[in-house]
């Protein structure tokens, strides 16, 4: 290796292992003496050898002199490639803070505009036209031992669209998050984006786009590539290893589940993951007003995959609370663009009015559809309205928390999928409104389902991934039905805990021996984002006699 060029050489493959690779990252002036001897960077670095909280400290200034969240991103990103272990260690210091930076709704934005802000390529890119040799793109990758792979297609990115290739941004920010609150170590974990084509004219006028100028290719090719992709990747990685379906669009999302869920470790975090934490939040709220969930009437907005996975595992939830799944489904109902599915009804104040919901959710990404009236409306319907904002990104949202709390007198409780801002009404109350996030969700089952082996994640598994014991009564009395985000670690832990001993009862883990105190297991895996020494194991052997003289 030219050592001369490591602390500007690009990260992978050509740089040695620990220095600039994936999963390793560069030290910088935290390199010891020793280290930079050793590996020939005496002289290219300042005298001075740094620790990591100076590092952290100067890398915290600098995100506090910017104010544009974009800018704050491409700063973010740009660490994450020179220094992992720093990335991930302020991350983690202010995950409340910047969560929104590195995923939604700040990861949206940064989709949209993936090629103007393009530094340098993330990730995995397979178009379309690699038909056929899928295997020896995997080959490329440098990581040998993946255990996660993130994948979309671009079709349906947040709520923003079909973005094609400018949708790598989610695995990216998906992954992040792995490591982030789950402690998936970071080379362990691949992002991808499957290139199929646009149907985003604008992308495709766009001398910066950055993937194929075609329109979407909706033929078989479309489904023989996406199989060649699942074959090559457990052939590659092997069968146990976790792929996880990302913004794929309504038609193919349920489809591609139903085709693989049997054959691969698979889920959908649209349908799956959202499903969780929204009836994480519900079961929270249950806790809040004692009102069992069997005896809730639940409304939603939108009829997508996000919608039908929540309305499948509140069923499930119900069913296992006593209710026959015909009594379940009779207590759930879908209101879509078209208006309410069953009935004639096409506006959603009226659905409001004919079905009297003790909870609405939101998942249409269409924007402001819980009307001042609704809300309202829901407030003089119930002691206590549940109300679920949770389209992303934050533009896509049903309706705002200051309006959900002020025009319900504070008496709702409310969850949103991206962040929204301490509420104070007029008498001073002060509400913090949840959100719900999936990264409550897909980490921690992510960490289980690669910890224990599992081979086919069943809905079982989601429908364990509750974090209604997680919450203290002061924060449910705050208007808070998920943990503190600032808690986010120690809630994936305890969630991977709790679903690690569930597949171990149930027969769905295949990684033996199986560990006897499951807590200890889990915990000892966790990434550690405190710097390795490169320096090789140096000693001498005691009692060797010299040679003899000749």
């Amino acid at each position: 290796y030219n050592t001369a060029m490591l602390p500007s050489c690009s990260p992978i493959p050509f740089c040695p292992p620990g220095l600039s690779g994936e999963g390793y990252g560069f030290h910088g002036m935290a390199f010891s003496l020793q280290e930079r001897q050793i590996l020939g960077l005496q002289g290219l670095l300042p005298p001075k050898i740094e620790s990591q909280d100076i590092q952290a400290m100067r890398f915290q200034r600098n995100l506090k002199k910017m104010t544009e969240p974009l800018e704050k991103y491409i700063y973010l990103m740009g660490i994450q490639e020179r220094n992992e272990k720093l990335f991930y260690r302020v991350l983690m210091e202010d995950i409340e803070e910047l969560m929104p930076i590195v995923y939604t709704p700040t990861v949206g934005l940064a989709c949209t505009q993936y090629g103007h802000i393009f530094r340098r390529p993330k990730g995995l890119f397979i178009s379309i036209l690699d038909r056929g040799h899928i295997r020896s793109i995997l080959d490329n990758w440098p990581e040998t031992n993946v255990a996660a792979v993130v994948v979309t297609d671009g079709e349906r990115i947040l709520g923003l669209g079909d973005l094609g290739v400018f949708g790598m941004g989610i695995p990216v920010g998906k992954l992040c998050l792995y490591t982030a609150c789950a402690g998936i170590r970071p080379e362990r974990c691949l992002p991808v984006v499957i290139d199929v084509g646009t149907d985003n004219e604008t992308l495709l006028k766009d001398p910066f786009y950055m993937g194929l100028y075609q329109k979407r290719d909706r033929s078989q090719l479309y489904d023989d590539l996406i199989d060649e992709f699942m074959e090559a990747v457990v052939d590659k990685y092997g069968q146990d290893t976790l792929i996880q379906f990302e913004d794929f669009g309504n038609h193919n999302a349920f489809r591609l589940m139903r085709k693989y869920r049997e054959k691969y470790c698979t889920f959908n975090d649209d349908i799956q993951g959202t499903a969780a934490v929204a009836l994480a939040g519900l079961l929270a709220a249950q806790r809040a007003i004692g009102k069992p969930i069997t005896e809730h009437r639940i409304l939603f907005c939108g009829a997508g995959e996000a919608a039908l996975g929540i309305a499948n595992l509140i069923t499930m939830s119900m069913v296992e609370k006593g209710l026959t799944q015909d009594e379940a489904r009779k207590k759930i109902w879908m209101f879509d663009k078209d208006g309410l599915l069953v009935k004639v009804v096409v506006h959603f104040l009226d659905a409001v009015n004919v079905i009297q919901p003790t909870a609405i959710i939101g998942v249409s990404g269409a924007g402001r559809l819980f009307t001042h009236d609704v809300l309202k409306k829901m407030g003089t319907l119930n002691k206590r309205p549940i109300i679920f904002a949770l389209s992303n990104p934050t533009t896509k949202a049903e309706c705002t928390a200051e309006d959900a709390y002020t025009l319900t007198d504070g008496r709702c409780l409310f969850a949103s999928g991206s962040p929204f801002d301490t509420v104070t009404l007029a008498d001073g109350r002060v509400f913090t409104p949840g959100q719900g996030n999936n990264a409550y969700i897909f980490p921690g089952v992510a960490l289980a389902v690669i910890l224990s082996g599992v081979r086919h994640i069943s809905d079982t598994v989601f429908l364990e991934a509750t974090l209604a014991d997680q919450l203290t009564d002061e924060e449910l009395a705050e208007g808070r039905l998920y943990p503190p985000l600032s808690n986010i670690r120690e809630v994936s832990v305890q969630m991977a805990v709790k679903v690690v001993r569930f597949v171990y009862a149930n027969n769905m883990a295949f990684r033996y021996p199986e560990p006897k105190d499951k807590d200890t297991f889990v915990r000892s895996t966790v990434w550690d984002i405190n710097y390795d020494s490169f320096l090789p194991d140096i000693y001498e052997w005691k009692g060797m006699n010299p040679a003899p003289d000749h």
